[in-house]
């Protein structure tokens, strides 16, 4: 039974209930994540939250605070599970080269050896709003990326909208998910300013109270002022990620764009106004995966032509063929000037007529029940020299030429 798309995934991705969550290869940095999430607001809702309660006359305004915390948190944490769990926009990797690209080439050698050679060119142009756009082979997926697309090489795939890969959600962060990684982040920095305004709300309600100093008020909540300073800390982290991806995200632009191309001064083709693309980013429709992970694997259909490591030009057995032959018509040519010589020296020895004379040499059998090859030739002579009207030989086999020669030395003994 064929398996499914999940197990035979060459990326590095991580999948759980049976290819249902994708997760990157660092996704053990999740539980790290959701630590340094839930801990705060579990001690802020035990030593913060209960007790601001007791501090409004009413009961619905002091519950409203714990209550406002755990929600919020689990929106957070909603927000973390969509951006890690699904497939940022992974773009099929091909099972061979596209073949409408290959473009043959012939090397030559130190020694003079011509050898062809295939190659696919590095880059193409594609047409992105009237504005040619130059696109880059992926030697890993074997094809053409699309625009905006980059290969992440945590996660071994080519990615749409490629952003980054964040080691704090275990994913890249691509065309399908950076919606939700924007929201998350956005909505940890707003739980950062809650807890943090929280915590000092119940420090002033403590000074009031006990009609004391700030530092008097410390002392008898340290949870409060604990939560204050890992809040204002974790403020600078995620609140100027939110900023710098308003700035992206305003001008459309992706994180590894900002940074790869930010010296080059290009034209940004993909910015259509401020309004346009946040409209782009927020309001779009997601864009459904190109992979089905819990599909069966089917058998790839037999292709016509094979690609090998060493590529053959078409008409290459045509050359070693014409080349084969014009060596056998050479050794043939070799072959007629010794019978020549064979039977001018016969002739001149007997004395016989030179009007037509008939040659034929058989081989002898020694020691075998075979009867070896012949070689027959007809030679005409004219009265004042020697002239060859018409030539016929029927060669058989290389050994027999050997042989004829053999005995053309034995006649010149004698």
């Amino acid at each position: 039974m064929a398996g499914r798309v999940y197990e035979a995934w060459k990326g590095s991705n991580k999948f759980l209930f049976g290819g249902r969550l994708i997760f990157g290869p660092d996704a053990w940095s999740l539980p790290f994540t959701l630590l340094l999430i839930i801990t705060p607001v579990t001690l802020f809702s035990l030593f913060v939250a209960t007790h601001l309660r007791l501090e409004f006359f009413s009961n619905t305004a002091g519950n409203a605070i714990l209550v406002v915390s755990i929600l919020f948190t689990l929106f957070v944490l909603i927000l973390l599970f969509l951006t890690s769990a699904r497939d940022p926009g992974i773009v099929p990797r091909n099972l061979h080269p596209p073949e409408e690209e290959l473009c043959y080439e012939t090397t030559v050698s130190s020694d003079g050896r011509q050898t062809p050679t295939v190659q696919i060119p590095r880059t193409k142009e594609v047409m992105v709003y009237g504005v040619p756009v130059r696109v880059k082979y992926c030697d890993t997926c074997m094809l053409y990326r699309p625009p905006r697309c980059s290969h992440c090489s945590i996660c071994n795939n080519c990615v749409e909208r490629f952003d980054h890969h964040c080691p704090w959600v275990g994913q890249c962060i691509g065309v399908r998910n950076y919606r939700f990684f924007f929201m998350f982040v956005s909505s940890a920095t707003l739980l950062c300013v809650y807890v943090f305004s929280m915590s000092a709300l119940y420090i002033k309600f403590l000074m009031d109270n006990n009609q004391g100093t700030v530092w008097r008020a410390m002392r008898e909540s340290p949870w409060s002022v604990m939560l204050m300073i890992y809040s204002f800390i974790s403020l600078w982290f995620v609140g100027g990620l939110t900023g710098f991806h308003l700035y992206l995200i305003s001008t459309n632009q992706t994180t590894y764009e900002n940074f790869r191309y930010r010296s080059d001064n290009r034209i940004n083709v993909y910015d259509r106004g401020c309004s346009n693309n946040f409209l782009e980013t927020f309001c779009s429709k997601v864009k459904p995966s190109r992979n089905d992970f819990r599909a069966f694997m089917r058998e790839e259909p037999p292709r016509n032509s094979t690609l090998a490591t060493t590529w053959e030009r078409p008409g290459e057995e045509e050359e070693e063929s014409l080349e084969e032959r014009r060596q056998k018509v050479e050794d043939d040519l070799d072959i007629d000037q010794d019978v020549m010589k064979l039977q001018q020296r016969s002739n001149a020895e007997e004395g016989s007529d030179p009007a037509h004379h008939r040659v034929e040499i058989d081989q002898m059998r020694v020691g075998s029940s075979e009867r070896g090859p012949t070689i027959r030739s007809e030679v005409r002579h004219g009265n004042l020299g020697t002239k060859n009207s018409s030539t016929h030989e029927d060669v058989t086999s290389g050994s027999s030429v050997r042989e004829s020669r053999s005995y053309a030395a034995a006649e010149e003994g004698r």
